[in-house]
């Protein structure tokens, strides 16, 4: 049957979705447009099975923080290309904002979320088949209201951070501390706030790892476990967020920075926790 390319333009219009699709799916619908929509939605589907074997490595880091939450999310694809277009990006943000507002548990629970009367796993597979890539939503945090929030997010978007300061206010001096350790975190990627917050298998691993250098290196049998000591106190100056050296003064350690800092606010400032996110790494 002939279909017209008003009748074309109206179904990309609802659907976004290609002009030749559009043109497919009225034609194997009849003219049909509420038919058409499904075909659209349902070749969407076939589309996104295809690609949940390939590799998403690409894609975005999006924070907010707002009322005093905050959420940070990972939203993945396969080339950059797809991770400027407009589509992907405002998916991301759609992402985002079901995060601040329905505060999920976990992906199943976000991706089942409802808005515009369809899950978020419906809007992801019609998106899928439209860019023709696979986009998967990797992870991603919600910091609930309680203590000051501050975000920083790299040009790119390609590495963002949330950091949760246990302080009396939410000042301008202690937000501007809240954005230097962001930047800290950020440069540095410490494992976490303190030695103390280091899980035990951690510990024990890197522990292990110490004591096999230092049989291999012949060490005495006696002065093994003070060497492999040595080297995790070393690890937890590079890995620990309080001991590292602070970027903008390498003459201080972070929590020198802090103990100077909050002399200069009047208040106390502690760091209770942050995420980091960045494109592509292991979780």
């Amino acid at each position: 049957m002939e279909i017209s390319a008003a009748a074309v333009k109206a179904l990309r219009d609802k659907t976004n979705a290609g002009m030749m699709d559009c043109k497919k799916a009225l034609v194997e619908s009849g003219g049909d447009m509420e038919k058409a929509i499904e075909y659209l939605r349902k070749m969407g589907a076939v589309t996104a099975e295809k690609r949940m074997d390939r590799t998403a490595n690409e894609g975005v880091i999006l924070t907010s923080v707002e009322g005093g939450e905050g959420s940070i999310v990972e939203v993945n694809c396969e080339t950059d290309f797809v991770a400027r277009s407009t589509d992907f990006l405002a998916f991301a943000r759609r992402v985002l904002e079901t995060v601040k507002r329905e505060k999920p548990v976990d992906l199943p629970a976000l991706m089942s979320s409802m808005s515009d009367g369809r899950t978020l796993q419906d809007h992801l597979t019609e998106l899928i088949g439209k860019i023709g890539e696979k986009i998967a939503v990797k992870r991603f945090r919600v910091f609930p209201k309680g203590n000051v929030l501050v975000d920083y997010v790299h040009p790119g978007s390609k590495l963002g951070v949330i950091v949760e300061l246990e302080a009396p206010s939410a000042a301008t001096p202690i937000l501007e501390v809240g954005k230097s350790l962001a930047m800290q975190v950020a440069a540095m990627n410490p494992l976490a706030v303190d030695r103390e917050s280091v899980p035990t298998e951690t510990r024990e691993k890197e522990l292990e790892i110490y004591r096999e250098q230092a049989r291999n290196e012949r060490k005495p049998e006696n002065l093994i476990e003070r060497i492999a000591t040595g080297k995790l106190n070393k690890f937890f100056q590079e890995f620990t967020l309080l001991e590292q050296s602070y970027i903008r003064d390498n003459t201080k350690t972070v929590k020198e920075y802090i103990e100077t800092a909050s002399k200069e606010c009047g208040v106390p400032i502690v760091v209770k926790r942050f995420a980091r996110f960045q494109v592509g790494e292991s979780e």
